[in-house]
């Protein structure tokens, strides 16, 4: 996504107090918040919750950005807070789990490939803390692994063998009988 013209203005205008600068800059960047929203929570109307959190919260919150990196990183990062306090805020159980198991679910019947799919999604949620946000950076933003780190605030390299672990895990998953990835 290109920047908007004179976005360091923009968002100077929009911390002073202006309202328009403000809409022009929600403006530009809604629909990616929106689309990483529906990402994460693979509903619409979960999606526009979020984000509607996250223009709340931007707008809260926007005096912080302090122009060390790209306005969509630090923006990327503010809609991950908010979809976490949103599950949260939902009574969703989070419970982490091994990398290594395997819903017995996700094994029966490779006829419903869109309910696997969704299934994987799900079971991202279930993993440690990080795996999800980085693979929907990555895979789903089409961000690089330096782009990631800088948004999660990790190094590039745990970036990588995040992305590495959740590969191996999607193999165990493609090794059930009846399952094709």
């Amino acid at each position: 996504m290109s920047s908007p013209p004179d976005e360091q203005l923009l968002i100077r205008r929009a911390q002073a107090g202006d309202a328009s600068a403000f809409e022009q800059l929600l403006g530009h960047y809604y629909d990616l918040m929106f689309r990483f929203a529906f990402r994460w929570s693979g509903q619409r109307s979960d999606a526009e919750d979020i984000t509607q959190n996250a223009c709340l919260k931007l707008a809260r919150s926007i005096g912080q950005f302090r122009f060390e990196s790209a306005f969509s990183s630090w923006l990327y990062r503010l809609v991950i807070n908010c979809a976490k306090d949103w599950y949260k805020s939902q009574g969703h159980a989070r419970d982490a789990q091994p990398l290594d198991a395997v819903p017995e679910a996700l094994c029966d019947d490779a006829s419903h490939i869109p309910v696997y799919l969704r299934q994987v999604l799900q079971q991202l949620e279930t993993l440690a803390d990080g795996f999800k946000e980085t693979a929907l950076l990555v895979h789903g933003e089409g961000l690089s692994h330096a782009e990631a780190a800088s948004i999660l605030n990790i190094k590039e390299a745990t970036v990588s063998w995040r992305l590495h672990e959740i590969r191996k895990y999607l193999q165990t998953l493609q090794s059930c009988e009846g399952v094709n990835l």
